[in-house]
């Protein structure tokens, strides 16, 4: 018994060395990407119980090359202003893992992008894809460039350039990019305008997030916050609580915020704060979704304009107080790190029961520590935000099928692949001796899938 203990102990130990000594290269090979650093971390602390079952994972050493990209791509992006002047921006790909299928993922348009932006994204990516159950493989992409304050003519100018260098990297079978932060329908429009001219065919399935007029598919735009919902409802199902009647606090008020709320309000839920990048507002009768959708989806407007609307709600400038809002659900859909320990610490206090992550790892490492602590029911992004991908994979379904599915059924599509998602990420967690633990059930399960491909493989 003791030598079999000890044998346990052993390959504990040599598991946790592995990791640590993996992830030391990786900060060396990577100083000061700090947002890349955190999501390694986050993942590699998971699979230690992995590689401690299944020594071979590090026999083939799939952590070193699993957090390796294939493939990463920077270049120059000039374009003219209305003002007739040149502007530079920087743009990426980065093509991270394609063990399982095609690379995926979105293209961010934001002032903050830069290289460990783009490769936390992208490793993010791999294990979030892997989740869905589809075959498509780990990527993202983006640019520095900021469309807030452009004109539709500046953001077509950039756009066409931008895709100019970017199609020679991309293709259906490829690599097919989306929208993320700052890219959505216009943005998908011209630059899959400029994809075809230059490739001189109509190959729909090398972008998703089309409108549903030229190949996009419907229920696309609603996909992120529905998905996030929907994964959050099977959390709290398991523990006898549910949406209805609960007060819920989101952030955002992009595709993800707006839509999360959407179904957490047909759900029963009362939406009572939500915020832009100037702010949030507060609506102790609960947020009016139609007058959120008009000022962000048809006048783009900041959020501040919502009191002249409705008087009797409260806007603060500065994004963080949100979370001292009292609240029985966060969804925090905005973007990363939002929510540090302080945050944490004040939505426990204030009594929240669940969080769900609609943006990509908006909690640090240190605020999910203080969620898992006080018994809080936390999705993490890959596994909760996972709806976006999923309907991205099934637009691109459709479109080599050359068919289009109703809303409805791509909705039931979507809600089924998350309920699979939350089962999948439960029973991660049970079997390697963390239940309850979703963060440690999501990154093993998408781990396993893909490292099991590579291994198939062969050394690539």
């Amino acid at each position: 018994m003791e030598t079999l203990q000890k044998v346990k102990q052993d390959g504990l130990q040599m598991a946790k060395d592995y990791v640590d000594e993996v992830y030391e290269k990786v900060i060396k090979q990577n100083p000061n990407e700090n947002e890349f650093l955190q999501c390694v971390k986050e993942i590699f602390d998971s699979l230690v119980p992995v590689f401690t079952k299944h020594p071979h994972y590090m026999d083939n050493s799939i952590l070193e090359r699993i957090v390796e990209p294939e493939r990463m791509v920077t270049f120059r992006v000039s374009w003219v202003d209305d003002h007739g002047k040149v502007q530079v921006n920087r743009g990426f790909r980065i093509q991270y893992n394609s063990a399982i299928g095609p690379y995926k993922g979105g293209l961010r348009f934001h002032p903050s992008v830069n290289t460990s932006i783009i490769k936390f994204l992208g490793f993010e990516q791999i294990f979030k894809n892997s989740l869905t159950g589809l075959p498509i493989g780990g990527g993202k992409g983006g640019s520095d460039f900021d469309p807030k304050g452009k004109s539709d003519g500046e953001i077509m100018r950039f756009t066409q350039s931008f895709m100019t260098e970017l199609y020679r990297h991309i293709g259906p079978d490829i690599d097919v990019p989306a929208g993320d932060i700052g890219v959505g329908a216009r943005e998908i429009g011209f630059l899959f305008g400029q994809y075809k001219r230059i490739r001189g065919n109509y190959e729909a399935g090398v972008l998703t997030g089309k409108n549903p007029r030229y190949g996009g598919s419907l229920a696309r735009k609603e996909a992120t916050g529905y998905g996030t919902v929907y994964f959050v409802e099977e959390m709290l199902k398991d523990k006898g609580l549910s949406f209805e009647g609960s007060t819920v606090v989101v952030s955002g008020s992009g595709n993800v915020a707006i839509y999360a709320m959407e179904k957490a309000a047909q759900l029963g839920a009362k939406v009572v704060a939500c915020s832009d990048s100037n702010g949030f507002v507060y609506d102790q009768n609960g947020i009016n979704l139609e007058t959120i959708k008009r000022l962000k989806e048809i006048e783009r407007k900041r959020i501040s304009e919502y009191v002249k609307i409705h008087p009797t709600a409260e806007y603060y400038e500065g994004c963080t107080g949100i979370w001292s809002i009292p609240c029985d659900i966060a969804l925090p859909c905005a973007t990363q790190n939002e929510i540090d320990e302080t945050a944490a610490n004040l939505l426990v206090s204030n009594g929240v029961k669940a969080i769900g992550e609609g943006a990509n790892m908006p909690c640090t490492l240190e605020a999910i520590d203080v969620f898992l602590k006080n018994d809080v029911l936390f999705a993490p992004a890959k596994a909760a935000n996972a709806g976006g991908v999923a309907v991205s994979a099934l637009e691109m379904s459709q479109n080599s099928m050359r068919l289009s599915w109703s809303f409805e059924e791509v909705d039931a599509k979507l809600h089924q692949i998350m309920e699979n998602i939350y089962r999948n990420c439960v029973q991660a967690a049970e079997e390697y001796g963390y239940p309850g633990n979703l963060v440690v059930g999501a990154n093993i399960a998408g781990f396993i899938k893909v490292a099991d491909a590579m291994i198939a493989q062969g050394v690539i």
